[in-house]
């Protein structure tokens, strides 16, 4: 126990995860708490753990266990905020990209839009309930692309909405798995046990803890515009095929969030960091602690996209421009 309050910062106070006996494992249930928004408390934060290792698998072929991809998104952007009692009041999201010789690059967030919970450091445990919406949109690489040009300047001139930046991105809904009407989803104490992990995706050995998240993948956001949603459905089709069905309908994405040890929240530093990192990760398409890894099996073998499946929606979008523009 000595080596552990080493690790946990003064001010410590706890207790939250003890307020409500419904809050305890084998199966915590939150539901006394509300949804907060997830910027509206940064002044309650005292307290932080970082995901410096945000592990992600899926499905590439949905139903086919064996084509299991694993992939580490950007690392130490996420990170799970709470006050001295252990009261969680935000958490940050993780983010990547995905680049195609087509179109280039795109940015892939997913952005938490409410949580609750709590973190007991003592016990090195937690347990929190998310709401995420996953987010593509086009990095500003992707506009040196003569195609993705011209097509920007297309969509502005009838006046189409395109997803050139985080404010207008391509909105990818998401639910607990199996369960479509049930928006809210559980972050868990403990590795998943839904699926074998390789080692390469394991951080026991610098980790202080680790959680598991697993959602289903929804339909993508209506825009209003015809066009645009045609386009967007077009942008989703060609990205999953880049990113082995990362966010195909039906679909379900799981992470094991690997986390450091406790730390102060400096919480002007909190209200700008995911703004910080998405800018960074925008310019080059890289984040300023390095890239995350790429798509691959468990095996280690690398995850390649079919070039007939990558020929046939670059047709479908020349199809649509023939169309359209």
């Amino acid at each position: 126990m000595s080596g552990l309050q080493g690790l946990i910062p003064p001010g410590w106070v706890g207790g939250f995860a003890q307020s409500d006996p419904a809050f305890a494992y084998p199966d915590p249930n939150l539901s006394s708490l509300p949804m907060l928004k997830n910027m509206a408390n940064i002044g309650k934060l005292d307290r932080q753990q970082a995901v410096l290792w945000p592990e992600f698998s899926w499905e590439s072929d949905p139903g086919h266990p064996e084509s299991r991809c694993y992939q580490m998104f950007a690392p130490d952007i996420s990170r799970i905020g709470y006050d001295d009692t252990g009261r969680v009041w935000s958490i940050i999201c993780p983010q990547q990209g995905v680049c195609s010789a087509a179109l280039g690059c795109l940015n892939v967030e997913v952005s938490v839009t409410g949580q609750r919970g709590w973190v007991d450091e003592t016990a090195k445990t937690l347990a929190a309930d998310l709401t995420v919406t996953g987010q593509i949109w086009f990095s500003p690489s992707a506009k040196q692309n003569s195609l993705v040009k011209w097509l920007w300047n297309e969509f502005v001139a009838a006046d189409h909405p395109f997803p050139h930046d985080k404010a207008h991105a391509i909105q990818v809904s998401t639910f607990d798995p199996g369960n479509p009407e049930q928006p809210i989803f559980p972050l868990r104490q403990g590795e998943s046990t839904d699926f074998p992990i390789p080692e390469f995706a394991r951080h026991w050995d610098v980790a202080w803890n680790v959680g598991n998240i697993g959602v289903e993948i929804g339909p993508i956001a209506k825009t209003g515009d015809d066009v645009a949603d045609e386009f967007n459905a077009l942008v989703m089709d060609l990205f999953n095929v880049y990113s082995g069905n990362l966010l195909t309908p039906g679909n379900t994405l799981s992470w094991n969030v690997w986390f450091t040890e406790p730390s102060i929240v400096n919480r002007q530093e909190w209200a700008t960091h995911a703004e910080r990192w998405r800018k960074s990760i925008d310019a080059d398409h890289g984040s300023p602690d390095g890239p995350g890894t790429s798509a691959r099996y468990f095996d280690g073998s690398p995850y390649e996209p079919v070039e007939a499946a990558v020929e046939r929606e670059l047709e479908a979008i020349l199809e649509f421009i023939k169309s359209h523009l």
